[in-house]
C-alpha cells in the first residue's frame, strides 16, 4: 500500500544518506525509483543529491513553481514510477506536500520525503509544516549534539562562529554554517 513518508532531522543526520540506500534497493530489485532535490540546494551542483558521506545521485530539480503530482504523472506514464523520493523537503510548498499526496492516493506510488523539521530559529518550514501534518508515516532520524544527546535543533554559525539568532529562514549551507544541538544546548546558545 502506497503512502506518503516523512523522514526528519536536525542538520547532519545522515538523511541524504539514508535517502541514498533506499532509492538503491528499489534499483537493485529492477525497480525505478525517481528522486527530485529542490533547486535552492546548489552545495554540490545541480541536480545532484550528494550524501556527506560522498555517495550521489542525479535527481530531478523541484522548485516553489512545480506542479508535482502533474510532473510524476507524466513520468509515471512513460516508465512506471516505484517510489518517489524527495530531498530536502522542507523547501517544498504546502501545495506541493497535498500534490505529493494525491501522487500516493491516486496513482498508488509512494512517495519518501527527507527533510528537516525546524529552522535555525526553532520554527517549523512551511513543507515541513504541512508534512508533520498529513504525512501518513513519520520517521525522525537521529542527529547527536556535541554532549552526546540527541540533537533536535539547527543552529546557524556566523564567519567567527558564533551563533546567529536573526535572518532569512532559507539559507543553504552545511557543516561550516550549521551545527546540530540538543535542545537543552540550542536554548543555551541560541537564545543567550
Amino acid at each position: 500500500m502506497a503512502k506518503l513518508y516523512f523522514c526528519y532531522s536536525a542538520m547532519n543526520a545522515g538523511k541524504s544518506t539514508v535517502l541514498l540506500q533506499a532509492a538503491y534497493n528499489y534499483r537493485e530489485r529492477g525497480m525505478t525509483p525517481l528522486l527530485f532535490s529542490s533547486s535552492i540546494d546548489t552545495r554540490d551542483g545541480k541536480g545532484k543529491i550528494t550524501s556527506r558521506i560522498g555517495i550521489s545521485q542525479e535527481a530531478l530539480l523541484f522548485s516553489a513553481e512545480d506542479e508535482l503530482f502533474e510532473r510524476v504523472d507524466g513520468l509515471n506514464r512513460d516508465v512506471k514510477i516505484d517510489c518517489v523520493f524527495i530531498d530536502e523537503a522542507q523547501f517544498l510548498t504546502k501545495i506541493q506536500v497535498w500534490q505529493l499526496a494525491k501522487v500516493v492516493d491516486k496513482l498508488k506510488v509512494p512517495v519518501m520525503c527527507y527533510g528537516l523539521r525546524t529552522d535555525f530559529q526553532g520554527g517549523l518550514f512551511p513543507g515541513s509544516a504541512e508534512l508533520l501534518a498529513v504525512a501518513d508515516h513519520l520517521r525522525e532520524i537521529r542527529a547527536i549534539c556535541w554532549c552526546g544527546k540527541k540533537a533536535t535543533m539547527t543552529a546557524r554559525l556566523g564567519r567567527g562562529g558564533q551563533v546567529l539568532q536573526d535572518g532569512v529562514q532559507i539559507e543553504v549551507g552545511g557543516d561550516d554554517r550549521y551545527v546540530s544541538l540538543c535542545r537543552e544546548h540550542w536554548v543555551l546558545k541560541a537564545l543567550s
